[in-house]
């Protein structure tokens, strides 16, 4: 915590902290250095005497918060804003005015500046009757700092044009495409079912999900839709394994069953909307009220073909649910369920103590910085291993980190994780025993506030799982003889013996907010969200001429809808960063950069690392061509070469990248498989990355100090996200076929680095004139000779000249 004198002790001077003002951008130093002499000013102290002189007591013109500092200026920046005056912003806000820049700087906007500036000038003359733009920009400005100010008046002069532009004709044909009040009436064919809708509520780890998947069994024809893709993955392998034909459905991952086959497992984002089923399971109904992704569960809701709806979640989501089944002329049944093992909430904390740590024991924490930082610190302090699961790590390492944490014959005993964990997933939380809170705050985006009392439930409910993972080997010993014994039940056996769980804090600080948030009640969900269907928004953005930013048209589609008070319309916040990054890139439909900014490329800043790879991806779809993974640059294949270093959290950061960027090609790849036409590979690369990430997190625990070989729980886990198995020889071993080389693999294919190999491999692909199951079987050779059982010289016969 640091008041404005040490703010301005410390940052006053940019020449005496120029290593920290390397990587900030200039508009945003020079906010800080506006802000800091204002606050200076108020202060009434100089550079020279204030050390000497400066008496807190003294009287100042209005009371100054203490501040958080959360990183680099960016976050600084965004404090001190909610500290100026109003005659301090209207200052800052007139200097930063004049940097902005659009994408033609013509003397439209030199004369639109002109103007605003009067007008906030005019606004520190009288505080009556302030212009409406006034009003918005000091409100951008206090809610998202810099950035917000700038694209409020990028948008603002966009529509200074636009209303010169369009008649009242158009203004008014705008308003109708804006109607947004009956998204019901958005699916007629669904309209005409009679539907029945069951809603399961109750408190985490009360069997209302079990209930429900147990009549989407019974079902001759059904779909689930989850949050997560481990979710979905999780149904699809126990149907399967239950005779029960599923198709699994993500956004970047497709694997259909052979035969005969009327179930689906998706997430929630790829729910399809036209076809009829008997049942359909939405899991985690609470999601409907998200200021981002609530818009996926109200079109599940309204739009799913099915004769029996389920909806699974808590009890604060009866009253919306009664409203929207009463609109959609369904009929609605409530099922009631409790928690099947006690929950306690301690009366003391650990004290700060990580010595009182135990075996089973979740810490949660709320950034990534604070989770690696715990996991070293409760490492070094207790000699124990620490799995660690955040919302960054990619699905598949963090299934393989719970595994860890599951498995009773390894010593991973604690388990360090973000809220990632309280997503109803019952994989990663079956051997939680107490869930410890490191913190009561979280980053809401600009500063640290409270948690909900929600999320606080959510959490806490994944301590004392009715079944422990202990109990489900021991179940599937006793059934061997059952034809399914490879998959644990989704529920507990009849009576197995409850498992207490308890919630506490590290520190004492936070104890009481968690005693109080959990005898409390949370708010009751009031508004589900919704998002403008596509057609809406193509047809929205022919009244713009080409030149229009397509952020722009989001932001006055979202300006001008009307809404009814029982919904929302989920904010833009990576739809603008998107569109905002791939806008230079030209040739590109509307649908495209509808179908971009729908992508899983979530943009912090500017600098993003995301930027170049999303641009290039933009560009190949621009122009039709180039797709191939090999050929795009901003993909950072040469981290598979680099050694893994203990400790480097830079390198495990790139890693991460490299991930996100290869899904975003997957997830890609389904839209646009003309262009992007190496997705096995992509495929492939995305296995290596995962295990690069999974070989540092244990490098990293391997510091403990423990020197006992131990089994990793990691080998038991099966890669089920690899590749399509159809795409793959019947006699190619898939968990050999998922994995890198290791050095002595490469020296047997005569090639010298990974990349080598995947140009190799990208190269033959490519050359074959053959079927696509020839293509897939050089890959497939390639990445597992042992397996394929082919020699070196049979699989060089394959390659084109020059690479043999």
């Amino acid at each position: 915590m640091y008041s404005a004198r040490t703010l301005a002790r410390r940052f006053l001077s940019p020449v005496q902290n120029q290593t920290c003002l390397t990587s900030t951008s200039l508009s945003t130093r020079s906010f800080v250095a506006t802000s800091v002499l204002l606050l200076r000013e108020r202060l009434r102290f100089d550079k020279k005497s204030y050390d000497d002189s400066w008496n807190p007591q003294r009287a100042r013109p209005a009371p100054l918060r203490r501040l958080r500092l959360r990183g680099p200026f960016t976050q600084i920046a965004e404090n001190l804003a909610d500290q100026l005056s109003v005659q301090e912003r209207t200052a800052v806000i007139v200097q930063e005015l004049g940097k902005v820049q659009v994408q033609t700087r013509e003397p439209e906007f030199d004369s639109f500046l002109h103007d605003v500036v009067a007008a906030l000038n005019k606004s520190l003359e009288t505080s009556k009757d302030a212009a409406p733009i006034v009003e918005s920009l000091h409100r951008a400005f206090l809610e998202r700092g810099l950035s917000g100010l700038q694209g409020q008046i990028k948008y603002a002069y966009y529509g200074f044009l636009a209303s010169r532009r369009f008649t009242k004709l158009n203004l008014q044909d705008q308003a109708k495409l804006a109607d947004l009040r009956y998204p019901a009436e958005w699916y007629p064919a669904t309209r005409k079912l009679q539907r029945t809708i069951h809603l399961h509520v109750g408190p985490t780890n009360s069997g209302k999900t079990y209930h429900a998947l147990q009549r989407l069994e019974q079902a001759k024809s059904g779909i689930y839709a989850g949050p997560l893709r481990l979710l979905a993955h999780e149904v699809y392998t126990r149907l399967n394994a239950r005779g029960k034909l599923c198709n699994l459905i993500t956004g970047d991952e497709r694997q259909f069953v052979e035969g005969d086959v009327s179930m689906s497992s998706c997430t929630v984002e790829m729910v399809p909307t036209n076809l009829t089923v008997d049942v359909a399971v939405i899991d985690e109904i609470q999601m409907i009220g998200h200021e981002e992704r609530g818009w996926a569960w109200t079109e599940a809701v309204m739009g799913l073909r099915a004769k029996e709806l389920h909806l699974c979640g808590e009890e604060r989501t009866v009253p919306l649910i009664k409203e929207l089944a009463a609109a959609m002329g369904d009929d609605l049944r409530i099922h009631h369920y409790k928690r099947l093992s006690p929950l306690k909430t301690m009366s003391s904390s650990l004290r700060g103590d990580l010595n009182n740590l135990r075996k089973g024991d979740c810490v949660v924490a709320f950034s990534k910085v604070n989770i690696h930082r715990l996991k070293e610190d409760i490492e070094r302090t207790t000699r124990k291993r620490v799995a660690v699961i955040y919302g960054s790590l990619p699905p598949e390492i963090r299934a393989q980190q719970a595994a860890l944490f599951n498995d009773q014959t390894n010593d991973y005993d604690i388990l360090v994780a973000s809220d990632a964990i309280g997503m109803g997933l019952n994989l990663l939380g079956r051997s939680i025993k107490r869930i410890i809170f490191s913190t009561t705050m979280k980053f809401n985006g600009r500063t640290d506030g409270p948690i909900e009392t929600s999320q606080i439930k959510q959490i806490a409910g994944r301590a004392g799982r009715y079944r422990t993972a202990a109990q489900a080997a021991e179940t599937s010993k006793d059934e061997s003889s059952s034809p399914d014994t490879r998959v644990p039940k989704m529920t507990p056996d009849v009576s197995p013996a409850q498992t207490l769980g308890l919630v506490t804090t590290l520190d004492r600080g936070g104890l009481s907010i968690i005693q109080r948030a959990m005898t409390e009640q949370a708010d009751p969900i009031m508004s589900a969200g919704i998002f403008p269907p596509d057609n809406i928004l193509i047809r929205f953005a022919a009244y713009f001429p080409p030149s229009t930013p397509f952020s722009y048209i989001l932001v006055r589609l979202h300006n001008t809808s009307l809404l009814h008070p029982r919904f929302h319309l989920c904010i833009l916040k990576d739809h603008l960063k998107i569109a905002d990054a791939i806008e230079p890139v030209r040739n590109l439909t509307v649908s495209d950069r509808i179908i971009f900014c729908a992508s899983p490329a979530s943009l912090r800043d500017n600098d993003d690392p995301m930027i170049p790879v999303l641009r290039a991806l933009a560009e190949c779809v621009a122009s039709n061509s180039g797709g191939g993974i090999l050929d795009i640059k901003g993909f950072n294949l040469e981290l598979l070469e680099m050694e893994v270093t203990i400790g480097s959290r830079i390198f495990l950061e790139r890693l991460e990248a490299l991930h996100k960027a290869l899904v975003l090609y997957l997830w890609l790849s389904y839209r646009f498989a003309g262009v992007f036409n190496t997705q096995a590979m992509a495929f492939y690369i995305k296995t290596l990355v995962e295990d690069k990430i999974q070989q540092v997190l244990s490098q990293e625990s391997s510091k403990a100090g423990r020197t006992t070989q131990r089994k990793s729980a990691s080998t038991k886990i099966k890669r089920h996200s690899v590749v399509n198995k159809d795409l793959y020889p019947e006699n190619a071993d898939n968990e050999s076929l998922s994995r890198g080389k290791t050095d002595q693999e490469l020296s047997n294919t005569g090639f010298e680095t990974q990349i080598d190999l995947l140009r190799a491999m990208k190269y033959g692909s490519i050359r074959s004139e053959s079927s696509m199951r020839s293509r897939f079987d050089l890959v497939a050779s390639l990445r597992g000779l042992e397996t394929a059982q082919e020699p070196v010289e049979a699989v060089a016969a394959q390659l084109p000249q020059g690479l043999s």
